[in-house]
């Protein structure tokens, strides 16, 4: 058995399953992330605080803030951070909230520039306004200098 980030996996096992309690756990048949080949594979996340509350009428700018605190937490617990982000998708309700959603991503990762997509969409579940995901690279995989 090997430790890998705080995740304990076989050494046959090459891919291993994140779990944080600083970002909702799922609420259906996933993981919170999975770990490969010193790559981070973090599913979709909604506006869920890591408690799995939701402030009714929360703003977009509010809902936003908290998809990217749950994925960097998320990435986090597998041991990177926002310098480490290769792609980021962002599914939006509304075309109108592009540069809302902009303006909130950009100063919660001001240094950061994965790539990223972003979707505008009519519907996310549960009425939310925004999703994210991503892909990154785990530094300690892949022996990346910290810098």
């Amino acid at each position: 058995m090997v430790a890998l980030w705080g995740m304990v996996m076989s050494s046959e096992d090459p891919v291993a399953r994140i779990s944080t309690d600083r970002a909702p756990q799922p609420a259906g048949h996933y993981a919170q992330a999975t770990v490969a080949g010193g790559f981070i594979y973090v599913s979709g996340q909604l506006p869920i605080r890591p408690d799995r509350t939701a402030p009714p009428e929360q703003s977009f700018e509010d809902q936003a803030r908290q998809v990217i605190a749950n994925m960097l937490a998320i990435v986090e617990a597998a041991g990177g951070d926002a310098r480490h982000l290769l792609k980021v998708t962002a599914y939006i309700v509304g075309i109108a909230n592009w540069p809302r959603f902009n303006a909130v991503y950009a100063d919660l990762l001001p240094d950061a520039r994965p790539a990223r997509t972003v979707v505008p969409v009519t519907e996310l579940h549960h009425g939310y306004l925004v999703e994210i995901d991503a892909v990154g690279l785990v530094a300690a995989a892949q022996g990346i200098a910290e810098a």
